[in-house]
């Protein structure tokens, strides 16, 4: 079982990869993408297991983050400054291939999170959409996160990473 690192978008109007880094991020390329509304996405090969908590301290800005496993799986966090959080898994299919247990990843739950943390950072997310990404399955998760971005409702959000 390998990993294949895993990308962050949070509104942050700085040098995110150079923030990423000193948060404990691995791998941070320079390169990011730049989405309306400030936000911004960058890619990680490794993260700390503080780095995520730390990274939206320290911007003050809301952030979702998914960590890929063998870009078959991806596992979905996201945070406010303010605590509001939620997780889910993206691609279940192939995470019981791998084990995962699916009981520690309920849908309901991150779909209700996801909802209330996107409205909470001004967004207009679809919430049969969310619940079709958590749900889904695809190739890669990583289509499955852009997926999410978008249903989250980010704004200029990728419709494929």
């Amino acid at each position: 079982m390998g990993n294949t690192g895993g990308t962050v978008t949070t509104r942050y109007a700085g040098d995110l990869p150079r923030l990423m880094r000193a948060t404990g991020f691995a791998g941070v390329d320079g390169y990011t993408e730049h989405l309306a509304g400030g936000w911004q996405v960058a890619d990680f090969a490794d993260a700390g297991r503080l780095s995520f908590g730390d990274l939206v301290r320290r911007t003050g800005a809301p952030a979702v983050m998914v960590s890929f496993l063998d870009s078959d799986v991806g596992f979905a966090e996201a945070l406010t400054p303010d605590g509001i959080s939620w997780e889910g898994l993206l691609n279940r299919r192939m995470a019981k291939s791998y084990e995962i247990p699916l009981e520690h990843f309920p849908i309901e739950p991150a779909v209700a999170g996801s909802l209330a943390w996107a409205t909470a950072v001004g967004l207009a997310p679809d919430e049969e959409a969310i619940r079709r990404t958590l749900t889904g399955t695809a190739l890669f998760a990583e289509e499955l996160c852009s997926a999410l971005l978008v249903a989250l409702g980010l704004p200029g959000a990728p419709s494929i990473r």
